[in-house]
């Protein structure tokens, strides 16, 4: 596979990776919750939301590191095949944040070029 186009997937799985610990980990530190827009009073109502999505990001990542492992290994159509399966859901996920609130545009952008970029290079190459 691309290298560049794996670079990518691997940006995409490392934020995925970051949202994890922001939502699952971090959630209980106010300038975390600041950084999603949630009330400190909000935030134990927010919390199993937080933590049921940060386990989303998890394993969106995990799958996409999967792929870019099978890649290196030699199975590199399964290993594409994954790696476009998990960075296509990220996209999806930017993309629906990016519809769902104009205030969410920076980070709908963050969460969606990288996987776009590397979709977009693995099927272009």
């Amino acid at each position: 596979m691309d290298r560049i186009a794996l670079g990518f997937a691997a940006v995409a799985a490392a934020l995925h990776l970051m949202f994890f610990l922001m939502e699952s980990v971090f959630f209980a530190r106010p300038a975390v919750q600041r950084r999603f827009g949630v009330a400190t009073a909000d935030a134990a109502a927010v919390r199993p939301w937080a933590l049921n999505q940060g386990y989303y990001n998890l394993f969106l990542a995990l799958a996409v590191v999967a792929g870019i492992v099978l890649a290196a290994s030699g199975r590199v159509l399964i290993g594409q095949a994954v790696v476009i399966t998990g960075c296509s859901v990220m996209l999806g996920a930017g993309i629906v944040l990016a519809c769902t609130d104009v205030r969410m545009l920076r980070a709908a952008g963050i969460q969606a070029l990288p996987p776009f970029l590397a979709i977009l290079l693995l099927v272009a190459g």
